[in-house]
């Protein structure tokens, strides 16, 4: 388990806390703690319990993770579900962070994610005046950065779609653009779980009745879920555009194989004018048009290529070849 815990105090940093002094700094009560734990073990979760009094809910629903976004709280503390959401080459990695806050204490524990917060410790570290708030602006802080880092995924769907948008006009594989447009589907289908709970969320911190600990910090919390909003709308835009474009592509499928049958019928037409003509002549009879005239093959020839000329003529007039 990687554990990273500082202490502040009247906004600003006062030591980086080992791991066996996180209790002594938890008893002060003139400081607040800052935990941040990585992918800890159940029995080290059981240990936090224990070491920050955390409500057994909550911790139970860290120790087995896979939770939906949410915010719970339990008397005078707060716990957070949220999910990080990274790029893992073509894919996207699912992560979590359980938020657990306090008066005086905030620790995260962050599961199946690979970036850290110490941009999000070092912006606050920047701004004491506003550390100051205590514990609810850590948490804002921290909400604030995961909801940030939805952003570039965001674009990168959309630039991408743009991409496949093109080439779905400029003659493509149709399988490949809907495969392709199906995964972008995927990616913001898991997007939209991860925001738009966590939309709701956020909406209880600010207006209204508030936790104690996000006193005064409600325009910070209603930026947070304006940016949210501001996803959610992005997404649900972003999947419509996806099913009009399946829609256009398969359309497209559609035109070409009436193309491809027009065509046919053309050349079938075209082959079927000698093949009938042939066939009359074919049948042996004595008494048939210049069957014993010496111009008789070269005029019926004539004919064939004239009847054909004049199809050919008036197909490729109405564009069937």
């Amino acid at each position: 388990m990687l554990v990273n815990s500082v202490a502040y105090r009247d906004g600003r940093k006062i030591a980086d806390v080992p791991r066996e002094e996180i209790h002594a700094y938890l008893q002060r009560g003139d400081c607040i703690v800052w935990v941040a734990v990585r992918d800890p073990e159940p029995h080290e979760l059981d240990r936090l319990e224990a070491e920050f009094d955390l409500p057994p809910l909550a911790i139970e629903d860290a120790r087995h993770g896979h939770q939906r976004p949410k915010f719970e709280e339990y008397g005078d503390s707060l716990f957070f579900v949220l999910h990080m959401i990274e790029p893992d080459g073509d894919d996207l990695r699912v992560g979590e962070v359980e938020i657990f806050v306090a008066r005086n204490y905030v620790l995260s524990v962050r599961s199946r994610s690979e970036r850290n917060f110490q941009d999000v410790r070092a912006r606050c570290e920047r701004e004491p005046e506003l550390l100051q708030y205590g514990t609810g602006y850590i948490l804002y802080a921290l909400m604030d950065a995961v909801v940030d880092r939805y952003f570039p995924i965001l674009d990168d769907i959309e630039t991408r779609l743009e991409y496949i948008e093109d080439q779905i006009f400029a003659g493509t594989s149709p399988r490949a653009n809907i495969e392709a447009l199906y995964d972008l589907k995927q990616k913001l289908t898991t997007l939209k779980h991860a925001t738009a709970p966590l939309h709701e969320a956020v909406g209880k911190l600010h207006g209204g009745r508030v936790p104690a600990i996000c006193s005064g910090l409600g325009d910070y919390f209603r930026d947070v879920s304006d940016h949210l909003g501001r996803i959610n709308q992005s997404i649900d835009a972003a999947r419509d555009m996806i099913t009009t474009a399946i829609s256009v592509n398969l359309s497209l499928i559609t035109l070409q194989e009436n193309e491809v049958t027009k065509r046919l019928a053309g050349y079938a037409a075209l082959v079927a004018v000698p093949t009938m003509i042939a066939g009359i002549y074919g049948m042996n009879f004595d008494y048939m048009p210049e069957l014993r005239s010496p111009w008789g093959y070269p005029l019926t020839l004539a004919a064939m290529v004239a009847i054909d000329g004049y199809l050919f003529w008036r197909f490729r007039k109405a564009k069937w070849l």
